[in-house]
């Protein structure tokens, strides 16, 4: 099924039945590698606009943006998942349109789900990119290297989404605007936050709305770490950290790059200025990485 906006949405058998939302940035051409690309937070497969719109990008691999299970036009059977149903459904997404296999970038809680993606499928992840993220979960240990308290962000929202609502209820701008302010501090033009507004109203409306932005909530805040499994990340890593990060800190990223140690290549790039969703707020450091990345091993 093809959207208004280029979203379209393909079948796959997880989580009882899933309809998961998807988004190329160009008709497929199989000669090229593809790069997948996981977005944020409660956001859309419209994180990624900076990447669809650059051509050399695109003349490099086939952009495939898909999104995350609670998130954009993504849904399912069963009403409980996690960032592991997520990976699993994306690996799902690849069968289905006959891609064989896939670099993978994500950003913030996309970079735990392509690492979980190359831990699941190590012989169909060529390599992936994890940008402003962490592979902990939500603990001291991370507030003490600068992360933020993700535990305190979350509860709240998660309280408050709690109780069954009306038909009409979306989702308030205030919450928005409190993940935009972490996501993009304060470089955010008013053109940009409109537009989110009104993305997330359209993505969050009615009690199934509210449910599936409570679930992304629990997710976040409940989520497993990784350091114990990192050592099943055999693909090349190339890390990016934005210095202006106020989510996930230069520091946790140092100490976590270390943790791949069965990775073919794990580097650490830092991005001076770079905001948490690194991917939009400095696109072009992100996007000729990303291209040197794919050439380098495909």
């Amino acid at each position: 099924m093809a959207m208004a906006d280029g979203t379209q949405t393909v079948d796959i058998s997880h989580l009882g039945g899933s309809s998961i939302g998807y988004r190329f940035g160009r008709p497929y051409d199989a000669s090229l590698p593809t790069l997948v690309m996981v977005n944020s937070f409660t956001t859309s497969v419209e994180l990624y606009r900076p990447q669809f719109a650059d051509s050399a990008l695109n003349d490099v691999a086939n952009l495939l943006a898909i999104e995350p299970y609670g998130h954009g036009a993504t849904r399912a059977t069963y009403e409980q998942f996690t960032y592991w149903d997520s990976a699993v459904a994306n690996l799902q997404v690849l069968d289905a349109l006959d891609i064989p296999e896939a670099f993978c970038l994500g950003t913030s809680q996309g970079g735990w789900v392509v690492a979980r993606m190359a831990m699941l499928a190590p012989d169909r992840v060529k390599g992936i990119m994890p940008l402003g993220t962490s592979m902990d979960s939500e603990t001291q240990r991370s507030i003490d290297l600068g992360c933020w308290d993700g535990v305190a962000f979350c509860t709240p929202a998660i309280d408050a989404l709690a109780e069954p609502v009306d038909d009409d209820w979306v989702v308030a701008t205030d919450l928005v605007d409190a993940v935009l302010q972490e996501g993009f501090g304060d470089t955010v033009s008013q053109e940009d936050r409109s537009f989110w507004h009104a993305e997330y109203q359209r993505n969050y409306t009615g009690d199934e709305g509210r449910h599936l932005l409570r679930v992304c909530s629990i997710n976040l805040r409940d989520r497993d770490g990784l350091h114990a499994r990192l050592d099943g990340v055999q693909c090349p890593v190339l890390w990016m950290q934005g210095t202006a990060d106020p989510v996930y800190s230069v520091a946790n990223a140092e100490d976590e790059i270390g943790r791949f140690v069965n990775s073919a290549d794990a580097k650490l790039s830092i991005v001076d200025g770079g905001q948490h969703f690194l991917s939009a707020s400095h696109p072009h450091d992100v996007n000729s990485a990303a291209g040197e990345f794919i050439n380098r091993w495909r």
